[in-house]
């Protein structure tokens, strides 16, 4: 019998390996300009818990968040999601031309116990200043590096009316538009507006025109049903928060009104001519 050289025999059984195919052939040298950032929105919401049952929610359940900010002193964020990854946080939400909203946002949630049922009604939690101190700082950075548009901070409650309440009606949203985050409507074109609204009243159609015009997913049937009357509630408690019943009002009119008629652009006037110096 005759015996096989042992460097034949490693020979043979190297070529009987399964030899890896070849990766891709990459040319990163070229760049199409019709692209976008993933990330359009940028989503705000409260936990209902403390900071550490929060931490658990968001890291072992079926819900995530980009960031938590939490209710200690100092507050500070965790990152849970990095941004160039999807969270889910919104869950079935609608803006404008976008549905299911986790694919296209970022989801910060602030710990906040949110509310509780009384005799005398629900009673909402305030946040702490120092909580949108820090948020302010977070979301400038996140809208710098993303390009976010201004009128795409949102609440939970603006993409899911029908379902959820958070930030709810003692969010400060006043701070985010004077912070230049947000659009916010101009309180003297409010006040011109009011009282054409209060000697006549839109019907119910023009609410939910105007709210959709706005972004909101909302019924135009033309009925004022509970639906309707949701989306008008979520609408009031982020810009009247005084009073968010869900009553199509004089005052909601003025304030939809005005956020849904931007200001015109005039065109900047024409250069005068240079005089002659008699050249």
């Amino acid at each position: 019998m005759k015996t096989v050289p042992l460097l034949a025999l490693t020979a043979l059984v190297a070529g009987c390996a399964t030899v890896p195919p070849p990766g891709p052939r990459l040319d990163h040298t070229l760049t199409a300009r019709a692209q976008s950032d993933r990330i359009k929105y940028i989503i705000v919401h409260y936990t209902v818990s403390d900071t550490p049952r929060s931490i658990k929610t968001l890291t072992t359940a079926d819900v995530s968040a980009h960031y938590l900010l939490t209710d200690t002193e100092p507050p500070f964020f965790y990152t849970l999601v990095d941004e160039s990854r999807q969270a889910n946080h919104a869950g079935y939400s609608s803006w404008k031309i976008y549905n299911q909203l986790n694919s296209a946002s970022i989801g910060i949630e602030i710990v906040n116990p949110g509310f509780k049922e009384t005799p005398e009604g629900r009673v909402y939690a305030p946040f702490k200043q120092s909580q949108i101190d820090q948020l302010i700082l977070l979301l400038k950075d996140i809208v710098q590096r993303h390009n976010i548009a201004p009128g795409n901070i949102l609440g939970h409650n603006d993409i899911a009316p029908q379902r959820k309440q958070d930030p709810g009606p003692l969010f400060p949203w006043k701070q985010l538009a004077d912070a230049g985050l947000i659009p916010w409507p101009e309180a003297s074109r409010v006040a011109a507006r009011l009282p054409g609204f209060q000697q006549q009243l839109p019907e119910v159609a023009w609410f939910q025109r105007k709210l959709a015009d706005h972004g909101y997913a909302v019924p135009q049937t033309g009925e004022l049903d509970q639906a309707t009357r949701n989306v008008i509630s979520v609408f009031q408690t982020k810009y009247r928060p005084a009073l968010y019943d869900g009553t199509p009002d004089a005052e909601t009119a003025a304030i939809l009104d005005v956020l849904t008629s931007p200001v015109p652009t005039l065109p900047a006037p024409a250069a005068a001519p240079a005089a002659d110096g008699g050249q």
